[in-house]
């Protein structure tokens, strides 16, 4: 197939290598995108001590994360057309410094309004960060041994999300809200310093400041209405009920109306600010919609586990956050060796080695998730629900740059992380509503239980009634027998609905191992081109 974007002469560039140590490229733009992935999590375990400070509710504070992550998402895609008008290392440093100053700025905001606007500047600086760094990691290396630097970028993509609660909630406690912004400071500085001095752009980025007069503003506008109709619809969807709502509603289906505009002008005009033709390319729409739901799922996972623990085992925020980080080190020894296997084998078997080994993880997580499992247990199983993670990302994100041509893999990474983000926040909001579901349809069947015919209900609440009766008075034993008994019972059917849910990610993964058969199998090392698959 023909590249829907034009070409000078690709051939031309086949031999270019930066002219630095390419791992060294990788480390630094890796710093860049650590620093704003782990601001897409950090804040969420300090919104109450933010509010409190501030004198906001608490549903105000939540805010602070939608802002965040609805300029993220319209700035993610975006990273093609930025680097083709200012050549993609000063969008990239233009990024960091914008991150920077707006870390700051948070940090020092004095009021609820004033932090909102800083964290949507600093969500659009980080929104280019993430696919500039793949972009360039992707560049710098052979095809050969692009796996190894995607295993560096996965690391970086995965591991973030998951320790930025524990390390919010830490500095939260023990100093204060505002420096969880004013830590990127100093890693801003250095990056900045590092890029400017290491990253060079590759031949065929050539900038274009005219394309700056000719800017897509009604893609623009479609992109930021629907990004910002789906985080509000997301954010606020549980508190709301719904699609009972009429505030949901709405966003539901300005969402939608802005996102069919989108698709439609952007396909249609000659220099769009996303170039949807890529998904002309069969393997690079079906690792889109792959990477979605790997992003999903990790998202939800990373949101599941932590708020079983201290919802239903009691545990603290930090206590929760610390039964995950097992999971952490088995990213960093399983990290590399998917990505020396990319060189060895196919990304499409790799993927569906990968979401097998999802399907066994759920089900697994589904059996263990109990009101006695212990903290060893939590960790453990954090640990193998780590291990698929670098088979499947580090796969996708390979497979994606088959077949496509290097002047375009700026639009791949921008659209990869699009899809990654914009898969986490669905999924997420999907996994929490259906936990509520599923906790109320277990909830309806344990009560029909506990009616007063039941034997086995006769008896708990008669042995609960003489302890208390004897501990309290035999005035109030029968009534905190009853009180205890349905305790228990919400507790078992929140234990239920997260089980469920772990199951129906299960079967979820059944179709995830299918789909990724109908990816091409490219050779191992044999090029990002067309000829590289078969």
């Amino acid at each position: 197939m023909e590249s829907p974007t034009r070409s000078n002469s690709p051939v031309d560039y086949a031999g270019w290598k930066p002219r630095v140590n390419p791992w060294l490229i990788a480390m630094t733009v890796a710093l860049a995108a650590f620093m704003e992935v782990l601001d897409t999590s950090i804040a969420n375990v300090a919104l109450p001590h933010i509010a409190g400070t501030l004198g906001a509710s608490t549903d105000q504070g939540t805010w602070v994360l939608t802002s965040y992550l609805v300029s993220n998402a319209i700035v993610l895609p975006l990273g093609g057309w930025a680097s083709s008008v200012m050549g993609r290392r000063n969008f990239f440093v233009f990024c960091i410094v914008v991150f920077t100053v707006a870390s700051f700025l948070c940090g020092a905001a004095p009021t609820l309004p004033m932090l909102l606007v800083f964290r949507v500047l600093q969500g659009a600086g980080g929104g280019g960060m993430q696919p500039m760094a793949q972009a360039i990691m992707a560049d710098s290396f052979e095809p050969q041994k692009r796996g190894q630097a995607f295993a560096l970028y996965g690391l970086v993509a995965v591991l973030a999300p998951s320790i930025g609660p524990t390390l919010g909630g830490w500095i939260t406690d023990n100093f204060s809200w505002r420096w969880i912004f004013f830590i990127n400071i100093p890693v801003g500085i250095l990056a900045f310093f590092l890029v400017s001095r290491l990253v060079e752009d590759p031949p065929w980025i050539k900038p274009d400041r005219s394309r700056l007069r000719h800017m897509d503003y009604l893609g623009l506008s479609f992109l930021t209405i629907a990004m910002g109709g789906l985080q509000i619809m997301l954010d606020k969807g549980e508190e709301n009920d719904w699609f009972a709502s009429n505030f949901i509603r709405f966003f539901a289906v300005v969402f939608v109306a802005a996102m069919i505009g989108l698709v439609v002008w952007e396909w249609r005009h000659k220099e769009p600010l996303i170039n949807l033709r890529l998904f002309r390319f069969k393997n690079f729409a079906i690792c889109c919609f792959l990477i979605m739901l790997v992003g999903g799922v990790l998202n939800a996972n990373t949101v599941l586990q932590p708020q079983f623990m201290q919802q239903l085992l009691g545990y603290s925020a930090t206590t929760a956050g610390m039964a995950l980080t097992a999971g952490g080190f088995a990213l960093v020894f399983v990290m590399p060796l998917a990505g020396y296997a990319t060189g060895k084998i196919s990304a499409r078997t790799l993927a569906v080695i990968g979401f097998t080994m999802f399907v066994l993880t759920f089900r697994y997580a589904g059996a263990v998730t109990t009101l006695d499992m212990s903290f060893s247990a939590a960790s453990f199983l954090r640990v193998i629900q780590m291990m698929p993670i670098p088979f499947c990302f580090i796969s996708i994100t390979t497979a994606a740059y088959v077949g496509i041509p290097r002047e375009d893999s700026n639009q791949v990474a921008g659209l990869i992380n699009f899809a990654r983000n914009l898969g986490g926040s669905i999924l997420i909001a999907v996994t929490n509503a259906q936990v509520t579901t599923r906790a109320t349809w277990h909830q309806a069947q344990l009560q029909n239980s506990m009616q007063s015919g039941s034997i086995a209900f006769q008896r708990q609440s008669q042995g609960l009634t003489g302890f208390f009766d004897g501990r309290f008075g035999s005035h109030n034993g029968m009534t905190m027998a009853l009180a205890s008994l349905y305790g228990q019972l919400n507790r078992q059917a929140q234990m239920q609905a997260y089980q469920d849910v772990y199951m129906e990610l299960s079967w979820m993964s059944v179709g995830l191992v299918l789909l990724a058969f109908l990816l091409s199998k490219n050779k191992p090392g044999a090029g990002s081109g067309a000829s590289a698959m078969h």
